[in-house]
């Protein structure tokens, strides 16, 4: 089997397994309260539109070791429930509007239960159903997990990186808030943030999971974390560098997200690092005032083109993808694993949404 087959299909197979759970769970939750059907509707709908790079990773963590297989396969696709939890809660807290082209979560939920009389009230109840909702898709993901049909001896190898996981994310995703209050956040400290939310939770803990369900290799594990941890940062820079420069018709997500909601990204913190007297004054003053108009927004891109900031974001994502594909080079890695690992990191990269 190629290369090009190893996934052949894949995601098309997380989809269908995602579906039947979520049938389930459906069925369920029409005997407990017909209400709360359109719960089981708006995730589904949401899961639809998905990269699925985390089950991709997890299931590649498995192939490094294992054959192909059904259960891993659910196992991995578990993932993108939680994902779905982190996606959710992350759009209530930044307000955002869009994600994958479509009403958030939140506001979706809140336009079923408009209430003429008060927004304030449609709202309010759109951000509280859909923190339920997520608390319901992290729920959901360990259970489809749990009931994958792995072992019970794989299960337990995999159980405390899937704690550290969860655990991860939850830390980074505060230290985000507390990044938005800080008049100054250093790079290490951005970058700090960038692999505990982002990073280390789409690549290198999806690739160790896999690996800890496949087997126990301690010498595995440190290549795929290597990798995991440089394609990861890199993903995350790019990630900023759309937040920020990428079109809405191509991200699916508002036009200066990142900096309406005011948050010191990895190309921001490297600006005002590089940035002469009078560009850190006028890039303080436009953050600190007038991150919203489109005027503004624009006076801070070029500010960020203007002190290199954006060229020397570029050269760190090339440096960090260039790690993470040479420690591939000589782990013991079936073939067809190492060349989708390496495919993977380009893709991670070299993308516009």
């Amino acid at each position: 089997m190629n290369s090009e087959e190893l996934l052949h299909g894949f995601h098309d197979q997380v989809r269908t397994e995602l579906l039947a759970f979520l049938s389930t769970r459906a069925t369920e939750i029409a005997g407990q309260a017909t209400e709360a059907g359109e719960l089981v509707d708006v995730v589904t709908r949401f899961l639809q539109d998905g990269k699925y790079l985390r089950p991709t990773f997890a299931y590649l963590g498995w192939l490094s070791r294992a054959e192909e297989s059904t259960a891993a396969l659910r196992a991995a696709a578990s993932l993108e429930l939680l994902h779905a939890f982190g996606l959710i809660q992350d759009d209530v807290m930044d307000k955002s509007t869009l994600r994958r082209g479509r009403a958030t979560v939140h506001r979706t939920l809140a336009a079923s239960h408009a209430d003429a009389t008060s927004t304030s009230t449609e709202r309010r109840f759109g951000e509280s159903a859909a923190i339920l909702l997520a608390d319901l898709c992290l729920i959901w993901a360990e259970r489809m997990l749990r009931t994958s049909g792995m072992d019970s001896q794989a299960l337990e190898r995999a159980r405390s990186c899937y704690d550290d996981m969860r655990q991860e994310l939850a830390v980074g995703q505060y230290l985000d808030l507390l990044n938005t209050e800080r008049e100054r956040c250093e790079l290490p400290d951005v970058l700090r943030i960038a692999r505990l939310k982002s990073a280390r939770y789409t690549i290198t803990k999806p690739l160790l999971l896999g690996a800890y369900l496949a087997g126990d290799d301690h010498k595995l594990r440190r290549v795929l974390g290597q990798y995991g941890d440089s394609i990861g940062e890199a993903f995350q820079m790019r990630d900023d560098l759309l937040g920020i420069f990428g079109e809405p018709a191509v991200t699916g997500k508002p036009a200066g997200d990142d900096l309406r909601n005011e948050k010191i990204t990895t190309v921001v913190a490297v600006a005002l690092d590089r940035a002469g007297p009078r560009q850190h004054r006028e890039l303080r003053h436009l953050l600190d005032g007038d991150t919203t108009s489109t005027r503004g927004q624009d006076s801070i891109r070029d500010l960020l083109t203007e002190t290199g900031a954006v060229e020397q974001i570029e050269t760190m994502i090339g440096e960090r993808v260039q790690y993470g594909r040479q420690a591939l080079q000589h782990a013991e890695l079936p073939e067809r694993v190492r060349t989708e690992l390496d495919r993977m990191a380009l893709t991670c990269v070299d993308r516009s949404s």
